[in-house]
């Protein structure tokens, strides 16, 4: 049972994941994204992708629940080489598979660092899910947790552990705000009530340069953690 009280959040896998390889070397930083199905996630993703390929040795695993269409996605869009796209099919309800049983994505995360490794950056996107989304610490080092303003400008006030406890909120779709009568201000307003100083990006990702915001924030965790390996 999924409780809306900060104190009660369901947590599992609590213990991070070990930062090195049985080698000794610094294994890739892990960012989950997760969200309600629509919001971007995968667009996300593939904005990413884009913005820091050329910088970065990064991968990307996909969770749907029957299907590879988010995987497939990416692939068409030719963001990143066939090999450095896993994904992983979770047969239930897609927070299982990021918080409750983990294996198959740590398997998946695993075998892309042995297959194009080493890497610097594996991006883990969740399926669709509600606010109560949250990914295992065993799995992910930093969560981003996209909501978009189609879905609604009180998303960000029924808050839940997604929107409240991400390391980064993204309120996408910023243009489409006009056109479905979603108030940006109070959607940011409303986040910061929420979050208090945890950051909040807000993305138009048909802009150019839309997904900034977002790769700003990675490139920080990116430091943080290469700051960590000595």
């Amino acid at each position: 049972m999924h409780l809306d009280h900060p104190e009660t959040y369901p947590q599992r896998h609590a213990h991070s994941a070990p930062a090195h390889r049985t080698d000794g070397t610094r294994r890739a930083l892990r960012i989950g994204l997760g969200g309600p199905v629509g919001s971007g996630k995968t667009a996300t993703v593939a904005a990413l992708c884009r913005e820091l390929r050329d910088e970065l040795s990064l991968a990307v695993v996909t969770n749907d629940i029957y299907t590879r269409e988010d995987a497939e996605f990416l692939l068409r869009n030719a963001v990143l080489p066939p090999e450095r796209i896993s994904a992983v099919e979770t047969g239930a309800c897609p927070h299982t598979a990021i918080r409750d049983d983990i294996s198959a994505n740590l398997e998946a995360v695993e075998e892309l660092e042995e297959r194009v490794g080493p890497l610097d950056l594996v991006l883990v996107e969740s399926g669709g899910d509600n606010l109560t989304a949250t990914f295992s610490k065993g799995l992910v080092d930093a969560q981003i947790f996209v909501i978009d303003v189609a879905g609604g400008d009180d998303i960000p006030r029924k808050g839940g552990p997604g929107v409240s406890t991400a390391d980064l909120l993204v309120i996408n779709k910023t243009d489409l705000a006009p056109y479905v009568g979603s108030d940006l201000e109070r959607m940011a307003q409303d986040a910061k009530a929420q979050r208090g100083d945890l950051p909040v990006a807000l993305t138009a990702l048909t802009a150019e340069n839309g997904v900034a915001p977002v790769a700003h924030w990675v490139r920080e965790q990116l430091a943080a953690w290469s700051a960590g390996a000595a």
